[in-house]
């Protein structure tokens, strides 16, 4: 087996789309939708007495219908409840071959990660897989915040780091409505009110070359909202976010893409300042402003990020 997963940075992750297990017919759309990555849930999307019988849904779904290029992925129940080992195993058994990620719920300890990735590896031996199955973990619980970047460094597997608003919020005990939605609590607090855990998971993920995503926004009539929320995000670094419904998916893409003008100022940038570097200048002004090397490696981080890929 490959020891090693593929590079987090060779992923596209600007929308991941939730689909509940328990839904034949919605992963069928799912799979045929325009997300970079679709995520079949069998945690909160899947009510209790459904969860057994919905894991053979996952399994048919990865066997039998074609996700073109995007990212595979299925949320297993938390480490706190009975269906979480079995998910692993009914799973990724009969279709880790075909699985790009698992993603965990409610991270909140290193040694969480861990008993995940050791069950992992220990079905990828007996089944004789030759890819690695990558892992997305969940902070979404105030023990997560602290022990993020233990979390973080836990396992070579990992592949990203994702913020869950809504879990969140509840074990802070932070009033909020819906998940991830703007309320009148917005008004009380002068500042952003996640940003503290916002900026470590993008902290956390960038120490560790990790991808970096946004939880769901809730109210997916509300497109004003989405687009604040996503212009939020990627202003604070992260790579994209979660998606509950496939009209979400155009705008979250569309936020998380650099525009023509982004890519052309990144590349005139890199360029301006070769052309300065070879008469051994180390900063140079370009359109009434200075361009020293910290302009340089956020322009190239922007075009190592887009490769050769067309948004």
């Amino acid at each position: 087996m490959n020891e090693t997963s593929p590079s987090p940075t060779d992923r596209l992750e600007r929308s991941m789309l939730y689909v509940p297990a328990s839904r034949p017919n919605m992963i069928e759309k799912a799979a045929a939708a325009e997300a970079d990555a679709v995520c079949i849930d069998l945690e909160d999307a899947v009510a209790v007495d459904e969860k057994a019988a919905s894991r053979a849904n996952v399994v048919r779904a990865f066997r039998e219908l074609d996700f073109g290029r995007k990212l595979k992925a299925f949320r297993m129940n938390g480490l706190d409840t009975p269906f979480a080992y079995r998910d692993l195993i009914e799973v990724v058994e009969a279709a880790g071959d075909r699985i790009d990620v698992v993603m965990m719920p409610k991270a909140n300890l290193p040694q969480d990660v861990k008993f995940v990735c050791m069950l992992l590896t220990q079905i990828e031996l007996a089944k004789g897989f030759e890819r690695q199955i990558g892992l997305e973990v969940q902070i979404e619980s105030a023990k997560g915040f602290m022990y993020l970047r233990e979390i973080s460094e836990a396992s070579p597997r990992l592949q990203a780091l994702i913020f869950g608003p809504g879990d969140y919020s509840a074990t802070m005990q932070m009033p909020v409505a819906n998940i991830g939605e703007f309320d009148e609590n917005d008004h009380i607090y002068p500042g952003h009110r996640w940003h503290a855990v916002m900026h470590s998971v993008v902290a956390a993920a960038r120490a560790r070359g990790l991808r970096a995503v946004d939880g769901p926004y809730a109210g997916y009539r509300d497109t004003e909202g989405l687009e604040k929320a996503s212009r939020i995000a990627r202003v604070m670094g992260f790579d994209g976010k979660q998606c509950i419904h496939p009209s979400q998916i155009p705008i979250v893409n569309r936020i998380f893409s650099p525009s023509a003008e982004e890519v052309a100022h990144a590349k005139s940038v890199v360029e301006a300042y070769d052309e300065a570097a070879k008469s051994g200048r180390g900063a140079i002004g370009k359109d009434g402003k200075m361009i020293d090397y910290a302009n340089i490696r956020m322009a190239k981080a922007l075009l190592k990020k887009i490769g050769d890929r067309v948004f």
